[in-house]
């Protein structure tokens, strides 16, 4: 593989697709496979319709083109609030969408009419997470609104919780969530399709509760491509967290001192950098920066220890490590890690389509494609 790159296991979010479509169908709720994660990449699109998934999710219209280009084929939920300057695109590669703003809805509803289009949307509302919402007070005058507007079709209410303030998805929101549909089906009249709940944080709420109440739809990226990761920190029991593995070519190898000599000022970045003086230490550079990944986001496979990097450097203390010019270093990633190096165009990106035999076994058939 060319370096800087991230190895993609197909295989590994296959399993993690059908796991959790296992586990949230035993509760009667479907999931919407998140792509923005890694781009809308197509490859990985498919493997989710492959193992169940029927709808995706991006928040990216660029990403919508991408997957149709590739021949992807499933309804599209943008899940970013459309701005007004997007109505149009929105009506053209989006199936639905999630929204709050009544004038952006009227725009949509004049642009779908205009394609002679039904465009389906979902209402946010706000939970108490502080970031996209209706507010529960609001709701009803809002959805009176969107019922009469024409080429738009109201589908679903959802909400979004543990993302800006890290409030926790727990049968108190949950339970809100499915009075609030309760509500409008009963005085509107209608029959709302979906009503999504939130995001791989709520994976706690469905292992604790015993009723899920009128909610039938989650959002899952990280989850299914990462393994979760739960509210504690810790992935979720029986994932693959190791889907993607971020891989760096050591372009320099030498001991040099641990601390920097002269006059120390701003870096590069503009920060004062602190060092531990360690002495002597064997300094590995890495062909890899902050233009191309989360510095934080990474967690090495073997025992060294990160110093920091420039844009386009990542410095090591090899410890007891034998790293020379030429090795390839492993690390895994956290999601944000992930979406950095499968947004940067200078990492390459190889798909190890997997058939994995026998999940307890050693033993692997694979077939390798590698996109440049």
């Amino acid at each position: 593989m060319r370096t800087p790159g991230i190895e993609i296991d197909l295989s590994k979010i296959a399993r993690n697709v059908k796991k959790m479509i296992e586990l949230y169908g035993s509760k009667g709720i479907s999931i919407i496979g998140v792509t923005k994660g890694v781009c809308g990449d197509p490859k990985i699109a498919n493997v989710f319709l492959k193992n169940g998934i029927n709808i995706i999710g991006d928040s990216r219209i660029a990403n919508f083109r991408r997957m149709r280009e590739a021949g992807i084929q499933a309804p599209f939920l943008f899940l970013r609030l459309p701005s007004l300057s997007e109505a149009e695109s929105i009506v053209k590669y989006a199936d639905m969408s999630l929204n709050t703003e009544v004038g952006v809805l009227k725009e949509i509803s004049k642009i779908a009419l205009k394609k002679n289009i039904k465009h389906k949307i979902i209402l946010m509302v706000e939970l108490g997470d502080l970031r996209e919402g209706i507010m529960p007070s609001d709701l009803e005058d809002v959805v009176k609104e969107v019922i009469c507007l024409e080429g738009i079709k109201l589908v679903g209410i959802g909400t979004n919780l543990a993302c800006f303030g890290g409030v926790k998805p727990d049968d108190e929101k949950m339970n809100h969530l499915s009075s609030l549909a309760q509500s409008i089906e009963d005085n509107f009249g209608l029959t709302l399709e979906l009503i999504s709940g939130g995001a791989t944080a709520n994976y706690y709420w469905l292992k604790s509760t015993e009723d899920v109440g009128k909610i039938n739809n989650i959002r899952l990226g990280e989850s299914l491509l990462l393994g979760g990761i739960s509210l504690d920190g810790k992935g979720i029991p029986g994932l693959y967290s190791d889907a993607f593995t971020l891989v760096a070519e050591v372009i320099e190898s030498k001991v040099k001192p641990s601390l920097p000599y002269g006059e120390i000022g701003l870096d590069a970045f503009g920060n004062i950098p602190k060092f531990e003086d360690r002495g002597q230490i064997r300094r590995i550079i890495l062909g890899i920066g902050r233009q191309d990944v989360l510095l934080s986001g990474l967690t090495p496979r073997l025992d060294f220890e990160i110093l920091g990097a420039s844009s386009d450097h990542l410095i090591l203390d090899a410890k007891k490590t034998d790293l020379k010019v030429g090795d390839e270093v492993e690390f895994d990633v956290n999601y944000g890690a992930m979406l950095a190096a499968m947004t940067s165009p200078y990492v390459s990106k190889k798909y190890i389509n997997g058939y994995i035999k026998n999940l307890n076994s050693s033993k692997f058939w694979y077939m390798v494609f590698i996109s440049w």
